[in-house]
């Protein structure tokens, strides 16, 4: 008999492998059971969850307005609920970014994102000597753990333009060389500028699949190891409910709701036995 312990081994090293892998890997990023398990059912290897996506489905604004506990408990259900690898995203940490590590692997998770842009001041970024000593103390405990390092420095277009390509360099082969197993630069659109990135940078490069970025091809011709989809999909469903409610509303049918929609009886099957 397998151990859970060992099982998540496992799953960890699959994991790690996918970013080197000749495939480039594409991570849907997931908020609830619901949609792990049609994310699953799609194909994809491995999966990421969406602090975002799943602070907005709980009632919550974004930027670690959630309450730890309650994101390591939708991690724990996702978890649970599927049989491929799943990476959580647990933005800067919540305050202790050592405690969320472990409490991701304890969720039955084998990865986690970690940001840097400072969680009181969301425009400003932490220390890089702070984030490359929490790295390192979280490869100290051993855990089975794929550490996926970002910058916000394009993201938040934060500091001289001029300067962020070099800074976020920097950072990012310091998160590298501390341990990190992936290196994450969200929004950043220019393809040349990513294709400087992959060069530049001394790790498996992820890039946030969002408006005006390069299509998935182009990401991987330029050498991308790794694609997420971050609160995109969550928020495109929920730009399908608000495009339902107003065709209800101003014109009194329902087309947009059955176009498309899965049948009953198919998310019936897909939820069956996922709360186990």
């Amino acid at each position: 008999m397998i151990s859970e312990a060992m099982k998540q081994q496992e799953k960890a090293a699959r994991f790690a492998a996918l970013h080197h892998s000749p495939e480039f890997l594409v991570l849907p990023n997931a908020w609830d059971v619901a949609s792990a398990r049609v994310f699953e059912a799609a194909g994809f290897p491995a999966i990421a969850t969406t602090s975002a996506g799943i602070a907005f489905s709980l009632g919550y604004a974004d930027r670690e307005q959630i309450p730890r506990a309650e994101m390591l408990s939708a991690v724990a259900r996702i978890a649970r609920a599927v049989s491929i690898p799943v990476t959580a995203d647990v933005e800067a940490g919540y305050g202790d970014p050592v405690g969320a590590a472990k409490g991701v692997c304890a969720a039955g998770a084998i990865g986690m994102n970690l940001e840097d842009a400072a969680t009181e001041s969301p425009e400003s970024l932490c220390a890089i000597a702070t984030r490359t000593a929490i790295i390192r103390e979280i490869r100290t405990l051993n855990l089975p753990l794929v550490i996926n390092a970002r910058t916000d420095i394009f993201l938040a277009n934060i500091g001289d333009p001029a300067t962020q390509f070099a800074r976020a360099v920097e950072r990012l082969n310091a998160y590298r060389e501390a341990g990190a197993h992936c290196l994450f630069a969200p929004g950043v659109l220019d393809a040349a500028t990513i294709g400087d990135l992959v060069r530049e940078v001394n790790g498996p490069l992820n890039i946030l699949a969002t408006a005006g970025a390069p299509d998935m091809r182009e990401l991987q011709r330029l050498g991308v190891a790794r694609i997420s989809l971050g609160s995109g999909p969550m928020r495109a469903a929920f730009g399908l409910a608000r495009r339902i409610a107003e065709e209800i509303r101003d014109h009194g049918t329902y087309r947009t709701m059955v176009e498309g929609q899965i049948p009953y009886a198919e998310m019936n099957r897909l939820l069956a036995g996922s709360t186990k």
